[in-house]
C-alpha cells in the first residue's frame, strides 16, 4: 500500500478512494474564466484541479483562484523554480514539476524549503517528451521511469518526502511499463494517465486501457484522463473507468449490441436512462435489451431491465417480469419501475 499525501482536503494513497483530477484549459491570468471552468468541473465530480503557471502573472492570479476555488488547486510548473515558490505562497495545494527542468540542484532545495513551510506536496511528473538526458542510453521505458526516480531522490536528499509520482507517455504500453517499474521501486502515491492521448474516441480508448490496466493490477491512487477539448469529458470518462472497475459506486447500464431480433431502439433508451440516472450514486444495474432472448437471459441479474417484444416490451426485476407494456408507453412505464427500484435501494440503505 502506498503512503498517504494530502492535497488540500483530498487524501491520496493509503487505500483511500482513487481520486479524479482534471486540468483547466483557460488562460490562468483570466481568473473569471478559470474559476467558471473549475465550477463546471466541480459539478461534474472532479476532486482536484490543475492549472498551468507559465509566468509570474499566472502565479499572481493563482492567489484569487485558490481563494475562490471549491477544489484543491495544483500549480503546473516548468523550468522556473520561482514560479513554484510563488504558487505555493499564493495558495497552491500541490505543485507539479518536471524532472530536470529546474536545472541546478539548489533550485530544488529552495522549492522544498517553501513546500515544507506551507505543508504542500510535490508531484514529480515525468513525460516521455522530457526525459533526463543522463538516461538517454537506456531504453525509453527505463529512461522515463529513472528520470522520475532521479528527481524523487533529489527531493529526498533535501529532506522532502511529501511526494506523488507520475510517469506518462503517449504510448499506452510505455506508460504502463514505466509506471509498473516505478511502483516496484518506491511506495509514494502514483498519479495515472496517458499523456497527449489525442481527442475523441482514440483518447478515451488509450486512457481506459492504460489507466485500467494499472488499476486492475492494484497500482494507482489518482487519475487524470487526457482529452483534447472540454475538460468536463475527462472527468466523465475517469468516473466511467472507476465505476467499471468497481472502484466507485454508481449505476451500471448494460445493453445488448443489437441485431436483427431487436424490437426497440436500444441506443436511444440507454441514452435516456443514463440521463435519468445522472447524479445518482446507487449501485444499481440497469439492463436494456433488444429482445427477450437477451433480456431474460443475459440481463436476468440486473436490478431492473427491459426487453423489446413485437408489441412493446417486458420490464423485469432480478429476472422476474413485473409488467408487459405497449410500445407507446414503454419509456414512461420503464421510468416508473426504475424510480421504484431506486426507492427500494434507498430503503435498504436506511435499514442498514
Amino acid at each position: 500500500m502506498s503512503k498517504t499525501v494530502k492535497v488540500g482536503t483530498v487524501t491520496i494513497g493509503g487505500g483511500n478512494p482513487v481520486s479524479v483530477q482534471s486540468m483547466t484549459n483557460t488562460k490562468t491570468v483570466d481568473t473569471q474564466s478559470t474559476l467558471e471552468q473549475i465550477e463546471r468541473l466541480t459539478g461534474a465530480g472532479c476532486e482536484i484541479v490543475r492549472v498551468s503557471v507559465p509566468d509570474n502573472e499566472s502565479a499572481v492570479a493563482l492567489k484569487s483562484i485558490t481563494l475562490e476555488s471549491p477544489l484543491p488547486v495544483v500549480a503546473d510548473i516548468h523550468f522556473d523554480y520561482r514560479l513554484a515558490i510563488e504558487s505555493i505562497r499564493n495558495g497552491a495545494a500541490k505543485v507539479r514539476i518536471n524532472p530536470g527542468n529546474f536545472g541546478q540542484e539548489w533550485k530544488i532545495v529552495e522549492t522544498v524549503k517553501v513546500a515544507k513551510e506551507y505543508n504542500v506536496p510535490i508531484r514529480v511528473g515525468a513525460n516521455s517528451g522530457s526525459i533526463d538526458q543522463n538516461f538517454s542510453h537506456l531504453c525509453r521505458v527505463t529512461a522515463l521511469a529513472e528520470s522520475a526516480l532521479a528527481q524523487v531522490r533529489l527531493l529526498e536528499k533535501a529532506g522532502f518526502e511529501d511526494i506523488i509520482i507520475s510517469v506518462k507517455a503517449s504510448s499506452v504500453s510505455e506508460t504502463v511499463e514505466a509506471t509498473r517499474y516505478v511502483s516496484e521501486k518506491v511506495d509514494y502515491p502514483l498519479h495515472l494517465g496517458v499523456t497527449e492521448a489525442g481527442f475523441g474516441l482514440d483518447s478515451i480508448v488509450k486512457s481506459s486501457i492504460g489507466i485500467g490496466a494499472l488499476l486492475l493490477s492494484g497500482i494507482g491512487d489518482t487519475i487524470r484522463v487526457s482529452i483534447s477539448g472540454d475538460p468536463i469529458q475527462e472527468v466523465e470518462v475517469a468516473f466511467s473507468i472507476l465505476k467499471a472497475l468497481n472502484l466507485r459506486p454508481g449505476p451500471d447500464i448494460i445493453s445488448c449490441p443489437t441485431c436483427a431480433r431487436t424490437e426497440i431502439n436500444v441506443e436511444k433508451l440507454a441514452r435516456e436512462v443514463k440521463q435519468w440516472l445522472k447524479g445518482i450514486d446507487d449501485d444499481i444495474t440497469v439492463a436494456i435489451m433488444g429482445c427477450v432472448v437477451n433480456g431474460l437471459g443475459e440481463g436476468k441479474e440486473a436490478d431492473i431491465g427491459i426487453a423489446g417484444t413485437r408489441t412493446g416490451g417486458v420490464i423485469f426485476m432480478k429476472g422476474r417480469i413485473v409488467e408487459q407494456t405497449a410500445r407507446g408507453e414503454l419509456e414512461e412505464r420503464f421510468k416508473y419501475w426504475l424510480d421504484k427500484a431506486l426507492c427500494k435501494g434507498e430503503d435498504r440503505l436506511q435499514k442498514n
